[in-house]
């Protein structure tokens, strides 16, 4: 039986982040990862393959429309959709190959199987030629990551009905797509589709879309999104989907009840959340039992059965892989003795439609719910002189700032590449700064990011360029 300091269980971003981290603080480390590939559902048929499309979508809906005509390009695409698959494929495997070798750089096992706790200390791992291999560790990590939560009366076959996995390769556009659920998953791989000339239709239960962002970047996302030809019909809840030789026919309710409608399409998106992945994990072996929600309770990334340690989607808290990743470092750097925490109130949050979302700390709706005074500073991109010139003037970016003290609580950003802009207020959050701490701090002129300067401007009423 093979020894270990740490063996983790499951080989997504917060398991390989923790086999990294374990290799460079000189522990025995063992990830267990059954997939033919690392990187777990966020490289593999997550986040990166879903970006791939995007990416690709958006560059093709540019050249076919006007924004190309506009700029003085006039060109006329045609769309290679086996192409665009490939290269989203050939992107990927590049991904996960490089943690294959970041596994070799930090002496990191990768023992691939599938892996259960049989007792605490001992993981036995399912191999793929039906043999089983035993390893003993003085912690074990579980790692597992989430799965497509289902839906009652809708059955994934990833033909017809397909959960995320099937969104991101099938081989024809269709011709109508029904995306049961408006959260980020739905309106990403809805936007991709609609891009390519598909008639996208949003069915969602709640009364908005994404009911945790801030409300008013909500209905910003969503006017945008419409106005782009995405159709929505909230409120309201899909009871069965019927399928035919080449189409799927749903019944629509309103969520409060009445009259069912028929609904066709040739292709359904099932995306109403995730849920954590613990099946099969012998769980029961070491006496951790998973909530009514089905998530494992740790306190500190520990459960409550010493040696046995929790990260990312089994767990509570956003299921976002630079969460897992975040957690993935702390529980190591715990295993180590050292000190290392997760500070949660600053996780940002991203959806990459066009326009992007990106929001760290609290919303408006929540500070309200607390009775905390709050300050805002708005500022929108239709004032920003580079976002103007490229056309992309959509949206804007909102600070939070306590009425007292002026620490930032939250930020809310709708507009063009505010994921790669949140950076600057995740960092000021971390050092308890306050808005004018950013509203006088020199940004380059002329760049999008100036208009986080001029929204923390707003907070004391000195926007200068709007």
């Amino acid at each position: 039986m093979s020894a270990y300091d740490v063996v983790i269980i499951g080989g997504g971003p917060g398991g390989y982040n923790a086999a990294i981290r374990a290799g460079q603080l000189g522990l025995k480390v063992a990830c267990v990862e059954g997939r033919e590939t690392l990187g777990g559902t966020c490289l593999n048929v997550g986040c990166m393959p879903s970006k791939a499309l995007l990416h690709a979508s958006e560059l093709y809906e540019a050249a076919l429309g006007t924004e190309f005509a506009t700029l003085g390009i006039e060109v006329k695409p045609t769309l290679n959709l086996a192409q665009m698959m490939k290269q989203k494929n050939d992107s990927v495997t590049a991904l996960t190959k490089g943690i294959e070798f970041l596994f070799r750089k930090h002496k990191v096992e990768w023992i691939k199987g599938w892996g259960r706790l049989d007792g605490v200390g001992r993981v036995v791992v399912a191999l793929a030629d039906g043999s089983q291999q035993e390893l003993q560790a003085k912690n074990v990590v579980i790692a597992t990551g989430s799965e497509p939560t289902p839906l009652p009366g809708v059955d994934i076959d990833n033909k017809r009905i397909l959960d995320s996995t099937g969104a991101l390769s099938l081989p024809e556009v269709p011709k109508h797509l029904v995306v049961i659920g408006a959260g980020v998953i739905g309106l990403e791989l809805g936007s991709v589709w609609r891009r390519l000339g598909t008639e996208v239709t949003v069915v969602e239960y709640l009364d908005r879309i994404c009911p945790g962002l801030d409300e008013e970047v909500g209905k910003t996302l969503q006017r945008s999104l419409s106005k782009q030809g995405m159709a929505f019909r909230l409120g309201s809840k899909v009871t069965s989907a019927k399928v035919k030789a080449e189409s799927v026919e749903l019944s629509i309710e309103p969520a409060s009840g009445g009259e069912a409608q028929v609904l066709q399409a040739d292709y359904v998106l099932v995306a109403i959340g995730r849920r954590p992945f613990t099946e099969g994990l012998g769980l029961e072996s070491v006496g951790v039992v998973p909530d009514r929600r089905g998530m494992l309770e740790n306190n500190h990334h520990a459960a409550a059965v010493p040696g046995i340690w929790i990260i990312g989607d089994v767990t509570s808290g956003p299921m976002l892989a630079h969460k897992a990743e975040d957690e993935a470092i702390a529980c190591i750097e715990r295993i180590a003795g050292k000190a290392a925490e997760v500070n949660y109130g600053v996780i940002p949050n991203v959806i990459y439609t066009k326009p992007e979302v990106a929001s760290v700390g609290k919303t408006e709706e929540q500070l309200k719910a607390e009775g905390r005074l709050y300050k805002v500073g708005k500022f929108p991109f239709t004032a920003n002189s580079r976002a103007k010139i490229n056309h992309e003037a959509e949206g804007f970016v909102k600070v939070l700032a306590d009425e007292r003290s002026d620490e930032i609580l939250g930020v809310h950003m709708v507009g063009p590449s505010v994921s790669e802009m949140v950076g600057e207020y995740c960092v000021a959050m971390e050092f308890a700064a306050s808005a004018e701490d950013i509203a006088l701090i020199c940004h380059p002129h002329p760049t999008r990011s100036e208009a986080l300067r001029q929204a923390a401007m707003g907070v004391e009423g000195w926007i200068m360029q709007a």
